[in-house]
Parts: C-alpha cells; sequence; structure tokens
C-alpha cells in the first residue's frame, strides 16, 4: 500500500495500520483515560476499549483528518464508560468489612501454609468435586464463562478476552470476582479437611 497514509490503511482496517496507530497514538488514549478515571488498572482498561471501538468504527473516519483527536475523544467517551459502570458497584472499605465476611479472603502468613492450604484444596476438590461445579454453575454468567474457559479449556486471559470479544482487563476482574465468590462458597471445604 505505497502511496496510502497511515490514517487510509488505518480505515481499511489494516492490522498493520492498526498496530501503527496503537503504537504512535497509545501513550495519548492512556494519558486521556487516565486524566478522566485517575486509575491506572481502570485507564488501561479504558484505553483497550478505546481502540477496541476505533478499530471497529474506522470505516467511519474521515481519512483527510487526524487521528489524534478523534482517538482522544473516542478514549474520554470510553473512559467515563469505564467511570459509570465503576460507579455503579457497591463498594466498601476493607477496613469496615468483617474478617470472617465470605468475601474476604485471607493470605497464609507463610509458604508452608500455603501449600498446606493448596494440598488440602486440592483434597477437598478431588471429593467433592460435584459441589465445585454446584458454586462455579451459581455464578453470574459472565464470570461462569471466564472460569469455565480458564479452567476447563484452558485458555489464558488474552485467549478468553479474544474469544468473548472483551479487553483482557474485564477477564481479569471477572475472573478475580469469580474466584473470590468460589472461595467464599467453598472456604468451609478447607476447615473439613483440616
Amino acid at each position: 500500500m505505497a502511496g496510502v497514509s497511515i490514517a487510509e490503511q488505518f480505515r481499511a482496517s489494516n492490522p498493520d495500520a492498526v498496530r501503527e496507530v496503537y503504537r504512535e497514538y497509545g501513550r495519548l488514549v492512556y494519558a486521556v483515560s487516565f486524566k478522566v478515571l485517575g486509575n491506572r488498572a481502570l485507564a488501561e482498561e479504558a484505553t483497550q476499549q478505546a481502540f477496541l471501538q476505533a478499530w471497529r468504527a474506522a470505516s467511519s473516519f474521515d481519512a483527510g483528518k487526524e487521528l489524534g483527536p478523534w482517538l482522544a475523544t473516542i478514549a474520554r467517551r470510553a473512559a467515563i464508560d469505564v467511570h459509570r459502570r465503576e460507579s455503579r458497584r457497591s463498594t466498601q472499605p476493607l477496613e469496615d468489612v468483617a474478617p470472617d465476611h465470605p468475601d474476604v479472603v485471607a493470605l497464609p502468613p507463610s509458604a508452608e501454609q500455603a501449600y498446606d492450604v493448596w494440598e488440602v484444596r486440592r483434597a477437598a476438590l478431588g471429593s467433592v468435586v460435584w459441589v465445585v461445579w454446584g458454586a462455579i454453575d451459581g455464578l453470574p454468567e459472565e464470570e461462569r464463562q471466564v472460569v469455565r474457559l480458564q479452567h476447563v479449556d484452558g485458555l489464558t486471559h488474552a485467549e478468553i478476552a479474544a474469544k468473548l470479544d472483551v479487553p483482557v482487563g474485564t477477564v481479569k476482574s471477572r475472573s478475580f470476582r469469580a474466584h473470590r465468590r468460589l472461595a467464599g462458597q467453598l472456604g468451609y471445604l478447607r476447615e473439613e479437611q483440616v
């Protein structure tokens, strides 16, 4: 595509052009996202969403205009969407949550105890697989999908993101929430085995 501008190649969804646009404008999009959100992880997620939205809308881009302002506008909108989604989640400071609350996962104080916990979980899961599958079936659909793709199909976070057509950050947060729920629901198995 000699003589064709990067904007025209991007508009045509040329994969090399998409990568070049990301390399050239990734910092700008991240900066806009971070300015709106003030949080690195959320800004990274908004950046991924912004580039995904830009790629999907590439055919509507006027190749005669500058990519930077167009991408900055998409980044701002994506960051606002992430902010709105996050503000709908109920949150509570960790200090206000009781230590025995099912959503709180305590880490073992030593490597030996971590190994012991792993052994107990492995033994418990081996003998009560049906309980675990029941707990997984009780997860919200989006989290259940991630757990099954991760542990049954053996996919990585990036592979799951591609399969579900969502950002990697979304997969990671769904995985975290699912595992936190499962730990809360199945924590008693560890106690019974000890």
